[in-house]
């Protein structure tokens, strides 16, 4: 009798085990619909200098999208993570027809940006939060992208682990803004308006500054309190922790005067393999990093 129940049981788990992988292996790369934004690329001099300094600058599209080493910086993607859900590899971003931008409309481009939905209908992962980026920002970095050289650089798709296509498959689905984006982008200055859209919109500090469960990418800490601790890219990674930017008494935001701040930003990066995009932040005008500053001076997650 003993016999006969556990075998029943072990039956049940084998089906379910097997349940649970068709379940997975049919829903891993389900298709999601989302508006294409009616937005369009502009050959202005001034519109594309604007995608320029965002994606070289506050939005760091550079430091995933450009190899290492690459002096000149090319948005032809290459570059690889392999993280628990599986190896992610960086798109190639330049207008070339067969590998890159060019197979695809200015809106569908638009609707990865603000919806996280690809060209194919499935969900991005969650890596890119421009959600709440302005309509003439979106405009700016997608002619801007448009202009440059057209590189053919081949990008094989993500290659994800079971873990991985499990977190697909129930977990990460697309997250479009939580309010209409504005039309147009705060105006430059030291202002906190401009700040907060800065670091909620462009920046994405939240996305290390802030606890994150590793697997599925959602938040579970408090919003820029300190992140999850992440290794750095070198031979020998040593592990780095994502500090409280807030204006506790903990915060960075408290820690340092502003000059010190943008002084901070400028130096560029201390320790080799970081993972945050010093270089990229670096180019940021002081306006920008002085509103930023301002910004999270306002920032306050203690009771």
């Amino acid at each position: 009798m003993i016999r006969k129940i556990l075998l029943g049981i072990g039956a049940t788990i084998v089906l379910l085990i097997a349940v649970v992988l068709i379940t997975v292996n049919l829903r891993w790369d389900r298709q999601f619909d989302a508006p294409f934004p009616t937005l369009a690329a502009s050959t202005d001099p001034a519109v594309v200098a604007r995608g320029r300094y965002l994606a070289y600058g506050p939005a760091h599209c550079s430091v995933c999208h450009a190899q290492p080493g690459n002096p000149a910086g090319v948005l032809s993607g290459g570059r690889t993570f392999v993280i628990a859900p599986g190896t992610i590899r960086v798109p190639n971003l330049t207008p070339d027809t067969a590998t890159g931008i060019g197979r695809f409309t200015d809106g569908s481009i638009a609707r990865m940006l603000r919806y996280g939905v690809r060209h194919d209908g499935r969900s991005a992962i969650p890596f890119m939060e421009f959600q709440a980026m302005s309509d003439a920002d979106i405009v700016a970095l997608i002619s801007f992208l448009r202009s440059q050289p057209a590189v053919r650089n081949g990008i094989p798709d993500h290659d994800y682990t079971l873990l991985g296509k499990a977190v697909m498959s129930f977990a990460i689905k697309p997250v479009g803004p939580s309010a209409p984006p504005p039309a147009e982008s705060p105006p430059s200055g030291p202002t906190v308006e401009r700040g907060a859209y800065l670091v909620g919109a462009i920046s994405n500090c939240a996305g290390c500054h802030t606890q994150r469960d590793m697997a599925t990418g959602a938040y579970i800490g408090a919003r820029l309190a300190g992140g999850t601790p992440m290794e750095t890219e070198t031979e020998k990674p040593i592990q780095v922790v994502p500090p409280n930017i807030t204006a506790d008494s903990n915060g960075r935001a408290t820690l340092w005067t502003e000059d010190e701040f943008v002084a901070r930003f400028h130096a560029g990066e201390r320790i080799p393999g970081t993972p945050m995009p010093w270089v990229a932040f670096g180019r940021m005008s002081d306006d920008d990093l002085r509103a930023i500053y301002r910004y999270l001076r306002t920032m306050r997650t203690a009771t």
